[in-house]
């Protein structure tokens, strides 16, 4: 099982090899692709001849671009059942071997070969048997469906099961998200819960997609799918148009920050923004997200939960919003701190942030987002979230 060496593409482009010899991860650029100037992951792996070798291990001696192609959370927790009952040690395997498995099914535009294959169940979707095997299988009582699942689950992070499907326009079909795009269709993440998120966790994060909409914040395509077992959430993929794939990169993995602690602050993620971009717009979109994730309680705002895409000429562009819903966060604090403040953030500190900025209209902005927050409960009641949800809900906002 052990790989030694993968071939790494964009889209179809070889762009390099990754390698590894004495617990130790190099990579080095293929000579064709140096030529075209295009900068894949600046700040930690830039574009230069030569092996390249990473010294650091906050993603097990792994580089964060080829990081953000690798599952977590639930990802990994199917990944590593599965080779269990193959036979193999889960803690046997590289990096690399992980990759292999990811192959051409990573979030973004990056590929890898060779490629384990692995059986590929392309039955009829039925997301109540998926929800309640995905229930099963975090409780440990019961392995049914995981190789759909892990079929279906791609290189997803997140603790959440979830799957990765194509949805019809009008929301009432559902196919494998690996086959070529149908006519009609678009390639969506669908969530389910899991035991700490109750059954209501598919309706919020549904209502706080329409509420960040209405503040103004670049959001996918979302919506709520009905079941017999419970209700699901689902967004558009913004890593897809169409079958074409776009290159994201995920803060983590730009800048190596452990997105399971606390590392960065909300001025770190402003400042990054305006360097990678060289657009005061993306800073304020960065800005107006800081502002929505502060009234509406969602503190579970890490370093994964904010990405980039770049197209094909190198550009770089602030992703759509994701993972917005109601949140504790690491021990109660945001996980994104507001000018050194993490536990209780205020409209003071937007604004010493703002002036850092130059951003001009900050006052109204917040106005704006604090606004929208208020009208939580309306869309709730919309939604029939009970009121106790919403109730619990509510008496975070500030």
């Amino acid at each position: 099982m052990r790989i030694s060496k993968l071939k790494v593409l964009y889209n179809k482009i070889s762009i390099g090899t990754i390698a590894q010899k004495n617990n130790k991860i190099y990579f080095e650029y293929d000579k064709e692709f140096l030529k075209t100037g295009i900068e894949l992951s600046p700040y930690k792996l830039p574009l230069k001849a030569g092996v390249q070798r990473c010294d650091d291990d906050i993603f097990e001696g792994l580089w964060g671009i080829f990081a953000d192609s690798l599952p977590d959370g639930w990802g990994r927790l199917l990944m590593d059942r599965h080779l269990i009952r193959l036979g193999f040690n889960p803690k046997s395997l590289t990096p690399l071997d992980r990759l292999s498995y990811v192959g051409e099914y990573g979030m973004g535009a990056l590929r890898y070969e060779p490629v384990k294959e692995m059986d590929e169940p392309i039955g009829e979707i039925i997301l109540d048997s998926l929800a309640q095997s995905s229930e099963a299988i975090l409780e440990g009582s019961s392995e049914t469906m995981l190789d759909e699942l892990l079929a279906l689950s791609g290189s997803s992070a997140g603790a959440r099961p979830k799957v990765l499907v194509q949805l019809s326009d009008d929301k009432k079909e559902i196919m494998h998200g690996r086959q070529k795009l149908k006519d009609g269709f678009s390639h969506y993440m669908i969530k389910f819960s899991n035991s700490l998120d109750g059954r209501e966790s598919g309706a919020v994060e549904y209502a706080y997609s329409l509420m960040a909409k209405e503040a103004g914040i670049e959001m996918p395509q979302t919506a709520l799918i009905e079941g017999k077992y419970g209700r699901y959430f689902a967004i558009e993929r913004f890593d897809r148009v169409g079958d074409e794939r776009m290159h994201m990169h995920s803060v983590a993995g730009l800048v190596h920050a452990d997105f399971r602690f606390p590392a960065l602050d909300y001025d770190d993620l402003m400042r990054l923004t305006l360097h990678l971009t060289k657009s005061y717009e993306d800073v304020r979109k960065m800005f107006r997200l800081a502002c929505f994730n502060l009234f509406t309680h969602n503190r579970d705002d890490h370093a994964k939960n904010f990405s980039f895409l770049m197209d094909d000429n190198g550009m770089w562009s602030l992703s759509p919003a994701y993972d917005l819903t109601f949140s504790y966060g690491v021990g109660a604090e945001h996980s994104t701190m507001y000018g050194g403040e993490g536990k209780n953030p205020t409209s003071v500190h937007l604004l010493e942030l703002a002036k850092k900025f130059n951003i001009k209209e900050a006052k109204e902005i917040i106005v704006e987002v604090k606004e929208v927050a208020a009208g939580f409960e309306k869309i709730a009641i919309e939604l029939d979230i009970s009121k106790r949800v919403v109730s619990s809900i509510t008496k975070r906002f500030i």
